[in-house]
């Protein structure tokens, strides 16, 4: 009778631990192009809208601090290397599309996982190749060698399936298969870190400005978007583990018209953060800057970096460690 005692106290307080059993942390950043806050605000976009909830939603910038020497252009490439890797362009090195000479002195949010901790899996969900080439620095020395462990991208190269049109119907297209693998990939295979990159939007602001074309494109994201945070939620259900989707965007647009970015105009400058986490610190409230993403998602994951890393840091986290 003792003894039947002992092994029914043993499997109830090892039921209790299986319980208690702190869950796997996961992160999702998504990057769509191109949207000012403006336009976002009067969208119908009932995914980001649910994603957000109460607490998660903010006006945020990109640019740097305007008049001084982190003032970097409103150019996606060089926001999208703001995000990465937390610094502006002064030091990031990244003015343009072109990518000429990034300083991989300032690691991306991937090198500092990898360095972290090299079992961490790492995913790349994108339209262009340079993002993980050029911006990532995939397999360079100077980033360490870095290797992502998935990579969906380069299909702006693939002019037989996907020829290029006028419209840019081949890059909704690519957005389209993009969000649809990121969300398969998330239920068989969940990464721990991944960026996924939508374009569409961009190319419906440049093309036709403030307009209802414009209008489509983000609800059109919002859908993409929706495959996605549909499949963290199953994982969510039926695994032990707890998921961080941040999504934003790169530049906002010219006032006159919509079409252009790249200056310091207020609209240009002016974006927006959306996220799942529940309780951000007061200061995601305080127009943060694209720069703070990168801080957040190392504090979600329990990241460390070297000291001289963390310090070079342009961003503040808006998430607790």
């Amino acid at each position: 009778m003792k003894q039947c005692l002992i092994f029914s106290l043993m499997l109830a307080l090892g039921f209790t631990a299986c319980q208690s059993a702190p869950k796997e942390r996961k992160v999702v950043f998504i990057l769509l192009d191109g949207i000012p806050a403006d336009v976002l605000e009067t969208t119908n976009t009932p995914y980001l809208d649910e994603i957000a909830g109460d607490a998660g939603y903010t006006r945020a910038y990109v640019g740097g601090e305007k008049d001084s020497a982190t003032q970097s252009p409103t150019i996606s490439a060089v926001g999208y290397n703001s995000l990465l890797t937390g610094v502006w362009a002064n030091k990031h090195n990244v003015w343009g599309n072109s990518i000429k000479a990034p300083n991989y002195d300032y690691w991306s949010i991937f090198r500092v996982a990898k360095e972290h901790d090299p079992s961490l899996k790492t995913a790349i969900f994108s339209t262009w190749l340079d993002n993980r080439t050029k911006l990532i620095g995939e397999g360079l020395p100077e980033t360490g060698n870095l290797k992502m462990d998935y990579a969906f991208d380069g299909f702006e190269l693939d002019t037989v399936r996907f020829p290029h049109d006028e419209e840019r119907q081949y890059i909704l297209n690519i957005d389209e298969m993009v969000a649809t693998e990121t969300a398969e990939y998330i239920a068989s295979d969940t990464p721990d870190l991944s960026w996924v990159y939508l374009e569409y939007t961009d190319d419906m602001g440049h093309r036709y400005g403030d307009s209802p074309q414009m209008t489509k494109a983000v609800e059109l994201a919002d859908a993409q978007v929706g495959r996605i945070w549909k499949s963290i939620q199953a994982r969510e259900q039926a695994h032990n583990e707890e998921w961080l989707i941040v999504i934003t965007t790169d530049h906002g647009r010219t006032a006159a018209s919509g079409k252009g970015h790249g200056g310091q105009s207020n609209r240009e400058r002016t974006t927006w953060v959306v996220t799942n986490y529940p309780a951000p610190l007061p200061s995601f409230y305080q127009n943060p800057g694209i720069v703070d993403i990168m801080p957040s998602i190392a504090n979600y994951l329990g990241l460390t970096m070297p000291k001289e890393i963390e310090e070079g840091l342009d961003g503040k986290a808006f998430i607790r460690r």
